[in-house]
């Protein structure tokens, strides 16, 4: 059977295609990424504005071509912060019914952050030390705190990129008054996350995809590294080549960005924002090593439901 699972993020609509055969292996047919930015103008007043609504709206009729195409038996959408906190969630929800025939699930950021889990422990080996997984949307940014068999803490913080870059309305390139407004920001913000650190000592950081794939590629390119991170589900990040980039980043403009080799264009304006976060936490709680997963919400979905339709054969 051919299935098909549209993560509908606040920066990004992911659409990922996998044949699931007979012995329950899972081939990866077919992804697609469509911009939409679907909380410009409104994420921090909870409304998606008109523009971004109907780019919405022709996003999901996009994937329903490619949907039908493939002839898939079955869609699985998920919504994600900025549907679910938006006044006019349930309206565009309603709209994408209409339009393509695809029911759309609301998650709460607490479901999120579990399925993004199942997601990074499918991507590599966690192992039995207790590790922090970063996955940093527009609308969102989840924080778990887990071993390769089980989560012990999850929270799900309105700290997306996209949120962020309205809070802070940066300059081009960043002024070190901003970066430290940010800082004094997200130290306030995350305080439930400090206190889950101090319960269960973290020493590695799992970023899951997003920001951290355009590091990690960013990196390849910079000091042309053996090896496209990308093709594989994990990597380990040089911290040295992090501070590099980090310090190009913060003294780049926008226009700069756009040029720069490995740096996805829909993450041009958000990068420094959510690159600032990462530095910040991974400092703050004294971390040792940074990793990246290349699965995270799709791919966790994806299992999840495998996982259930084992439970229902047996």
């Amino acid at each position: 059977m051919k299935i098909a699972i549209i993560d509908i993020g606040t920066n990004t609509f992911k659409l990922m295609i996998a044949r699931i055969q007979e012995d329950g292996t899972v081939v990866i047919i077919d992804k697609e990424k469509i911009p939409v930015k679907l909380g410009e103008g409104g994420i921090n007043n909870d409304i998606i504005a008109h523009t971004p609504f109907q780019r919405g709206i022709k996003a999901m009729i996009t994937h329903k071509e490619k949907i039908d195409r493939f002839q898939v038996d079955e869609v699985r959408a998920f919504a994600t912060s900025a549907i679910r906190s938006a006044k006019n969630g349930k309206e565009f929800v309603q709209k994408v019914k209409v339009e393509t025939g695809i029911n759309i699930e609301i998650i709460s950021g607490d479901r999120e952050a579990e399925l993004i889990y199942f997601g990074v422990r499918n991507a590599l080996e966690i192992g039995n030390e207790k590790a922090l997984i970063m996955d940093i949307g527009g609308g969102s940014t989840e924080f778990i705190i887990a071993d390769g068999n089980r989560i012990y803490w999850k929270h799900s913080f309105d700290l997306g990129a996209a949120r962020l870059l309205e809070v802070i309305n940066p300059s081009e390139p960043i002024t070190k008054g901003e970066i430290k407004q940010l800082k004094l920001y997200l130290k306030e913000q995350l305080a439930l996350l400090w206190g889950a650190c101090e319960i269960y000592q973290v020493k590695t950081l799992i970023g899951s995809s997003g920001s951290f794939d355009s590091l990690s590629e960013m990196i390849y390119y910079k000091f042309n590294t053996e090896e496209n991170p990308l093709i594989k589900t994990e990597y380990h990040f040089d911290l040295k080549n992090f501070e590099i980039i980090y310090e190009i980043l913060m003294n780049s403009t926008i226009e700069k960005r756009f040029k720069m080799k490995g740096l996805a264009a829909m993450r041009v304006e958000m990068i420094v924002v959510a690159v600032i976060m990462i530095k910040y936490v991974f400092k703050k709680l004294k971390l040792k090593e940074m990793r990246l997963s290349t699965y995270s919400l799709k791919e966790g979905i994806l299992y999840d439901y495998l996982q259930t339709l084992q439970n229902k054969s047996n």
